[in-house]
């Protein structure tokens, strides 16, 4: 956690001590962060479709000449992941579901 999120949380915990104007820098620090996370997370998934596109363009191309897209250790991948299907299902989510089933 860099000094910045801490001085934000530290401030949070006092709001009835702040004035208006320092919840509004408060507000506006908040923002401006949210506007560069909100930046990035837009670049980073431009980058992911280009790489989706070309991922789909090679395979298209390969199919059309023939190649085997689907390789055996492809299917030995998927195997695997069908076999411990729970893997990367947070254990939260589980006892969620758990809960409301009964």
């Amino acid at each position: 956690m860099s000094d910045r999120d801490e001085r934000i949380d530290k401030a949070l915990l006092n709001l009835e001590e702040k004035s208006n104007e320092e919840i509004r820098e408060l507000l506006n620090d908040l923002h401006e962060e949210e506007q560069r996370i909100s930046y990035r997370r837009r670049v980073l998934h431009g980058k992911i479709d280009i790489l989706r596109a070309e991922l789909v363009r090679r395979l298209k191309a390969q199919r059309e000449a023939g190649e085997d897209v689907i390789s055996a250790s492809d299917v030995d991948r998927l195997i695997g992941i069908l076999a411990n299907d729970l893997r990367g299902v947070s254990t939260v989510d589980v006892a969620e579901d758990e809960d409301s089933e009964t």
